[in-house]
């Protein structure tokens, strides 16, 4: 089966220690944390902290749960995370370190291996069918429940999709992890 559950997936700390990521997916599956090509976990911040450094890899994240919080950039700039579900892009090298808006909040996180994959997140909102195409890698139910051809999706769940369809349930918000190898 290709569902994964968020509570199956252990709490690990963050590379920089000051931190803990649920880690749903590596590929290739025997990879590390030095050497995979692209990677899916859900954060957990708890303080400010800054992010860990990702030399070479292009990093995607939105905001899963709570208020979010501010990204101070080493170039500068500032991004607010504050709206659930909208995914942000940025260079795994950039230094950044973080405010919190609030409390504890959760966070969605496709790290792609710069020069070998492309890809992004994509936020499924509207209620209906859906066929994956062969790009899809990982749906991932992030409010309510998605209907797919393996089971049901329950919020935090995540699924492969193979040849079948989904259906997103009315109320429910799904991320399609988009991957592509580079020609």
């Amino acid at each position: 089966m290709s569902i994964t559950k968020l509570a199956d997936s252990p709490a690990k700390p963050w590379k920089n220690g000051m931190g803990r990521t649920r880690e749903l997916i590596i590929h290739p599956a025997t990879a590390t944390m030095d050497d995979f090509q692209w990677r899916v976990s859900i954060a957990e911040v708890e303080n400010a902290a800054p992010f860990s450094p990702f030399p070479g890899i292009d990093r995607v994240i939105a905001l899963l749960d709570g208020e979010g919080f501010t990204m101070k950039m080493g170039d500068g700039r500032h991004h607010s995370l504050t709206t659930p579900c909208v995914p942000f892009a940025f260079a795994g090298e950039t230094g950044v370190d973080i405010t919190l808006a609030g409390g504890p909040s959760r966070d969605f996180n496709l790290m792609l291996r710069r020069g070998r994959v492309r890809g992004g997140i994509e936020t499924w909102r509207s209620a209906g069918t859906r066929q994956p195409d062969a790009s899809i890698a990982l749906v991932y139910c992030a409010r309510g429940t998605v209907d797919t051809d393996e089971g049901l999706l329950h919020t935090g769940d995540a699924w492969r999709p193979g040849s079948g369809a989904l259906v997103l349930q009315e109320g429910a918000l799904a991320l399609a992890v988009r991957v592509e190898l580079h020609p």
